[in-house]
């Protein structure tokens, strides 16, 4: 029985295979190592003027950050150091942090003045103390490193050991990513920190099944990554990520370039440069240089390849092929022709499909640099539209279209004569648009009949409709449109509009003009001016109103409610007088008495609102109640508290 049960099992596995390969569903290949965007001419710009403003920051933190990527103009190095010192003394950031910033902005701005001692001696006693956080580590083993002092193999011994006890007391992403930056630095003190990368990259979350990120956004990700590839290339072992990671990661990064901090915009280039300088995983950018829409007269095809940070793949493609594969019919328009190197830009490529003849349409465009680069891409062809024939006229409302006399116009003339219509008449256009290539008729996205006031450039759009014989039909019965023309006699242009993303010369033509009467009755007259008064009028006074109570039950109901309702008050006096309540003890107080009194009031309230009142008359007088009622328990309970008598 197993035996048959594992035969019918391979059988369907063996049936779903041939289905696929038959149906042409594509099964999962190996990582393209494509990526859509890299940092462009207008990002990098973007980037500067960043860390231009960082420079003027008076942010400590901003000030380092644009100091790693920035020189200081000449005139400013003198200022903007003493200005460091004073922006050191008044951070609000931790001290080993602070530290870090000022020693790593002074070094950068080539600062000539001495290091303040007591800055050199609090890191110098860093090193050899128990930091209770990696990051506190991280900090200040690189202020030591910046500040020219001593590192040696005792310390980073001592500091391996220190980082290793952090880590069991703290193992989140911020602390594993630092703790990779310092081990990188460490030799082979810090190698015990390689086992932790698998722990830290798993945490890693897919987006839309196109990026990873780390909790935490760009910084956190930035961090775990560039410590985790640091630590791996120190210690020569296999790189944390496969090229499908390396490859969402660079989409994340890529994604996140409209950043506007300096420090950001630092973690962003340093993670970018890290990923591309990865040979082995590097994806590279495979996308089209201009908007993919190939004019019919001059049909190029414009790809560029390059790296993430725009510039050119290292080594340079050998060939780059395409095969392009219309989207409407599947016909092969191109198969595996080779794309030409730009002689000014080599990051651009190009090919001419003019001599394929490509029709108006979507086309598919696979490109492949060697076997590890593919990607798709989608280009539109576009065609010109001409206008074969079109005719307009005006007729009776209730004559057949065939016997309305129409004239002629080419486009893009305007027909000399005007046309009159009144509101017996109907106004009919008919035109037939077809390919300017093949002659054959072909549809738009657009057809608009457009109708505008010579005087008041009031405008009125209509949709032309396709007939049998895919031409367009506009046909208005002026009587029965009156209302949207809001009954505006005069003279209109017609205009008809044709559009479509796939053409090259979508038109607005003004094809006549017409003159159009609208016969208003006096009713309408009336109305409409009934109307225009009413409006000019103060409208009535908008008053809340209650819903209206809903019948009450008989009065017999009522009352044997009324009594079950008391019925537990006069128990509970009774078993009072029962029990022999000791009534001698009640405080004679004025905080006793008020607070009583005030309790019985709002009790008497409920019952009024219960019979009379309204919510809002209730609560406007329920709120002084309470907060006497408040005020003398307050005092009550005092008096009950200190146990003697008020004073």
């Amino acid at each position: 029985m197993y035996d048959i049960i594992l035969l019918v099992v391979h059988l369907a596995g063996l049936l779903l295979l041939i289905v696929l390969l038959s149906t042409g569903l594509a099964i999962p290949s190996a990582t393209q190592r494509t990526v859509s965007n890299h940092l462009t001419t207008q990002d990098k710009e973007r980037f500067a003027k960043v860390f231009d403003e960082g420079l003027k920051s008076n942010d400590l933190q901003s000030l380092y950050y644009a100091s790693v990527n920035v020189a200081l103009p000449a005139g400013d190095a003198v200022s903007t150091c003493k200005r460091l010192l004073s922006l050191h003394r008044e951070s609000k950031l931790n001290d080993f942090e602070k530290n870090f910033y000022l020693i790593g902005a002074r070094k950068n701005f080539d600062c000539k003045e001495t290091l303040p001692t007591q800055v050199e001696s609090a890191v110098k006693a860093a090193l050899t103390k128990d930091a209770s956080t990696a990051q506190e580590i991280y900090y200040n083993f690189h202020s030591a490193k910046l500040a020219d002092l001593t590192v040696d193999e005792k310390v980073r011994i001592v500091l391996g050991k220190n980082l290793q006890t952090v880590l069991k007391k703290d193992d989140s992403l911020n602390s594993l990513g630092h703790a990779f930056a310092v081990a990188a630095e460490l030799g082979t003190a810090g190698s015990f920190a390689y086992d932790r990368i698998e722990e830290a990259f798993v945490q890693a979350d897919e987006v839309d099944g196109r990026m990873l990120q780390f909790e935490g956004g760009l910084s956190i990700t930035a961090l775990v990554v560039n410590g985790g590839f640091k630590l791996a290339t120190s210690l020569s072992k296999p790189l944390p990520i496969t090229t499908e990671q390396a490859v969402k990661f660079a989409t994340y990064f890529l994604s996140r370039v409209s950043v506007q901090t300096p420090k950001g915009v630092s973690l962003l280039l340093e993670a970018l440069n890290l990923l591309a300088s990865q040979k082995i995983i590097a994806p590279i950018c495979i996308r089209l240089a201009d908007n993919g829409k190939l004019l019919p007269e001059s049909p190029v095809l414009n790809v560029r390849v390059c790296d993430l940070l725009g510039k050119p793949v290292s080594p340079a493609p050998v060939a780059l092929s395409t095969t392009i594969v219309s989207r409407t019919n599947n016909d092969v328009l191109v198969s595996k022709v080779n794309l030409v190197p730009n002689k000014d830009d080599s990051t651009l490529f190009t090919y001419n499909l003019k001599p394929a003849s490509p029709t108006r349409g979507l086309y598919h465009v696979d490109i492949e640099v060697a076997p590890s680069y593919k990607q798709q891409l989608q280009v539109s062809v576009l065609g010109k539209v001409r206008v074969s024939s079109l005719e307009v006229g005006v007729g009776d409302t209730d004559s057949a279209a065939s016997s309305v006399k129409r004239h002629s116009i080419t486009h893009p003339s305007k027909l000399a004569i005007v046309l009159n219509a009144d509101s017996q008449q109907k106004v009919l256009l008919k035109t037939a648009l077809v390919d300017d290539v093949s002659g054959k008729p072909i549809n738009v996205h657009q057809a608009f009949v457009l109708l505008r006031h010579m005087q008041t450039r009031q405008e009125i759009i209509f949709v032309a409709e396709t007939d049998s014989s895919k031409a367009y039909k506009f046909e208005m019965d002026v009587g029965a449109r009156a209302s949207d023309f809001r009954y505006k006699s005069g003279l209109y242009e017609l205009c008809m509009i044709i559009g479509d993303t796939l053409l090259s010369n979508s038109f607005r033509w003004h094809v006549a003009d017409l003159e159009l009467k609208f016969s208003v009755n006096e009713r309408q007259q009336k109305s409409g001016s009934a109307d225009a008064a009413n409006s000019r009028k103060l409208l009535p006074e908008i008053v809340h109103q209650f819903r209206t109570p809903e019948k009450r039950p008989a009065r017999f109901v009522s009352d044997l409610f009324t009594v079950l309702c008391i019925a537990p008050i006069v128990i509970l006096f009774g078993l009072w007088a029962r029990l022999g309540v000791n009534v001698k003890n009640f405080p004679l107080s004025l905080g006793a008495l008020g607070f009583h009194l005030g309790l019985g009031a709002i009790l008497v309230l409920f019952a009024i609102f219960w019979l009379r009142l309204n919510m809002f008359e209730t609560i406007r007088y329920l709120i002084p109640l309470a907060l006497f009622t408040f005020f003398c328990g307050n005092r009550m309970l005092r008096k009950i508290a200190r146990g003697g008598s008020e004073k």
